[in-house]
């Protein structure tokens, strides 16, 4: 059946490109941090602001390159795909059912590895990476909003109804990582 201009993930489209844009300049931001790191070794972050809020432990940690290689250059490239996606939605193409899950697949993996850093950051590491924050900021709600798209084209008819949960999913999982990081790291104490 063919999908009709209503029937058009417009709002999520508009919210993939945006979210890429953000994600994608952190993930540049972080990157530039990193080359700065390795051409002077006796240097700090830009983003280094207190021994609670950096970005310098993060990135020199091996949780900062668990492939072999700076974290952010998954983002270079990562965040690249919710930009194609929504100015290809936006421009009326349609994605079939099978495009949909395996970009929530992506989605998925984007946010498991997160839900980890944000664990490496509080628990491990001790240091919250404002632009690492930027990132988790923006996939979060992503992940929310690209599984009810899934959801949704996979004619599940509850679907249509979930997407006004995605802002008070995100809400709560916010509220959640900031409890967690408050408990462990005592942010708001040291601000």
């Amino acid at each position: 059946m063919p999908e009709s201009r209503s029937d058009r993930p417009t709002v999520l489209a508009v919210w993939l490109v945006i979210a890429g844009v953000i994600g994608w300049w952190a993930a540049f931001s972080l990157t530039m941090e990193r080359f700065h790191l390795l051409a002077d070794p006796d240097a700090t972050a830009a983003c280094d602001f207190s021994l609670l809020v950096q970005c310098t432990a993060n990135l020199e940690s091996a949780q900062g390159s668990v492939f072999g290689f700076p974290n952010p250059i998954l983002g270079l490239t990562g965040w690249a795909a919710p930009i194609v996606v929504g100015m290809a939605i936006l421009a009326g193409a349609r994605f079939a059912r099978w495009f949909w899950w395996c970009f929530w697949a992506g989605t998925a993996l984007a946010f498991g590895f997160v839900l980890w850093l944000i664990g490496q950051s509080v628990f491990a590491l001790g240091t919250l990476c404002p632009w690492c924050m930027v990132t988790w900021a923006v996939t979060i709600p992503t992940f929310y909003a690209v599984t009810v798209q899934a959801l949704r084209v996979s004619g599940i008819r509850w679907a249509r109804r979930l997407g006004p949960w995605v802002p008070l999913a995100t809400f709560v999982t916010y509220a959640a990582i900031a409890l967690v990081a408050q408990l462990n790291l005592n942010w708001l104490g040291q601000l």
